[in-house]
């Protein structure tokens, strides 16, 4: 227990502790960095290091190179690197906004309605006005219809509890997932095959275009959650105490969620569906660093993009056929969340 007898210990102190903290966010960034250049060199096509810098320099006479790098394994990993942040910040917001540690983005139903949009593109052309974005862009209206269909659903004359709003995005979510096998039954096998492989979660298809699709709504998500570090933090200690304070938990709770739904949706859009990121993410650095948000949201957004370019990059290189990430993320996730939970639990929420 350090003592802090003087103003000057205080100060003292906090300085340490900024100090700290900005060194653990510049750890988690260069690491960033260090996994997106490695991942580069990993391909059917070797490149070495020195090829690597000389190609992103310009500078490299290697025109197969070039594109391989440029066209496909730079706007690939721009993609992880988004979707990542998005739905482990995501997470974290939920998981501190509903003081639930089992919330994710799925629990309010976003994943399972923004995934029957896009299916419902695939099957029957439906948003065909939007011509190539047709499927990302259902999935993102139905991300934002899912969202509201659930916070109407919860809403009373007493205002929006969040219980209740849980529980609406629990039976929006099971509503919509039914929805969505009922379409699986009633197309043709060849609409079929793409419905399931897109719910499943690839970065298959993703170039330039998907990265440019998901950066502005991932964006705007992520600076609104990080504009709301400070009322986060007090929420996160007490909904009482943070309303005492002069916290609006209803414009708070508002606020945050369409954060998420902005966020989760520019990644559905582009990646489909992919489970349990927005879930072990934020627990892993919770119990590494606390419950401060102005080093949590940071962190998931670099953690949850290098874990989930390590997802990707084992999904497609490590087996004989190319895994979906989605399936990679859950056979791999859930038995390590169940070990997390059973080893360390006390240590998650406290």
């Amino acid at each position: 227990m350090i003592e802090l007898k003087t103003v000057e210990d205080l100060e003292n102190y906090q300085r340490a502790v900024s100090r700290r903290s900005k060194s653990i966010v510049a750890a988690a960034g260069l690491g960033l960095i260090l996994t997106f250049l490695v991942t580069l060199m990993i391909g059917n096509y070797s490149l070495s290091i020195t090829d690597i810098l000389s190609i992103l320099s310009g500078m490299s006479g290697d025109s197969v190179g070039s594109y391989i790098i440029i066209d496909v394994r730079v706007p690939r990993l721009l993609c992880c690197i988004a979707v990542g942040a998005a739905l482990s910040a995501s997470g974290l917001v939920m998981q501190s906004l509903f003081k639930n540690p089992m919330a994710s983005p799925s629990v309010l139903g976003i994943s399972s309605g923004a995934a029957f949009g896009a299916a419902l593109a695939l099957a029957f052309g439906i948003g065909g006005f939007m011509g190539r974005y047709m499927v990302p862009g259902m999935a993102f209206i139905f991300c934002f219809l899912t969202m509201g269909a659930v916070y109407m659903l919860a809403r009373t004359k007493y205002g929006v509890v969040s219980t209740t709003l849980l529980l609406a995005g629990v039976a929006i979510g099971a509503f919509f997932s039914g929805m969505l096998s009922l379409l699986q039954y009633v197309v043709n096998e060849n609409v079929l095959s793409g419905i399931v492989y897109w719910t499943m979660g690839s970065f298959n298809n993703c170039g330039w275009q998907s990265f440019q699709l998901a950066i502005i709504p991932i964006s705007a998500g992520l600076l609104i959650m990080l504009f709301s570090i400070k009322e986060l933090n007090l929420i996160a200690a007490g909904e009482e105490q943070a309303a005492n304070i002069g916290v609006n938990i209803k414009k708070l709770r508002i606020l945050m969620i369409l954060a998420t739904s902005l966020a989760v949706g520019g990644s559905v859009a582009i990646s489909g569906v992919i489970g349990f990121v927005g879930l072990i993410v934020p627990h892993i650095f919770r119990m590494l660093v606390g419950p401060n948000h102005a080093l949590l949201i940071p962190l998931c957004v670099f953690g949850g993009g290098i874990f989930m370019i390590a997802m990707d990059t084992i999904a497609k290189s490590a087996f004989a056929m190319a895994l979906p990430v989605g399936v990679l993320t859950s056979l791999i996730g859930a038995p390590f969340f169940i070990y997390v939970m059973r080893t360390r639990k006390n240590e998650i929420w406290d």
